[in-house]
């Protein structure tokens, strides 16, 4: 089964959430979270901070992730770990091949229009929002 993330980067007060602009297939020209694969022998955590690091540079010094929840696709013989954290301090974005955007909570995140993941993105948004996950409250 092949391995996935998503990576959930809140700004420092948590008023805004990092996003990418897709520049390709799947979801080209639809804001999605910042991730990638798991590699074969990768820890789920050590898969998170070295995708973040290269598509965003944000380093482990600049954030502390969770390990928020899991989707697994057994159509796709595939599975998503979602992680999250919010940015200890100020940092300086630099984009590996999508446009990295902050955007703040006034959007529809289950707007498939406007956003990947066929809602998925605002399911997690609102889990967090509703139920917190006992690391970012």
């Amino acid at each position: 089964m092949t391995g996935y993330n998503c990576i959930m980067v809140y700004s420092r007060d948590r008023q805004r959430i990092l996003m990418c602009k897709r520049t390709r297939d799947p979801y080209k020209g639809l804001y999605n979270l910042v991730g990638g694969h798991i590699e074969d022998g990768e820890s789920g955590e050590t898969a998170a901070y070295r995708e973040l690091f290269e598509e965003t540079g944000i380093t482990h010094a600049d954030i502390n992730l969770k390990h928020l929840m899991d989707f697994t696709y057994y159509n796709q013989d595939c599975y998503v770990e979602v992680w999250c954290g919010r940015i200890l301090h100020e940092v300086t974005l630099s984009e590996e091949a999508h446009p990295l955007e902050w955007l703040d909570f006034s959007y529809d995140f289950f707007d498939m229009n406007k956003f990947a993941g066929e809602g998925n993105i605002g399911h997690m948004l609102e889990q967090i929002k509703q139920f917190g996950d006992g690391f970012l409250d």
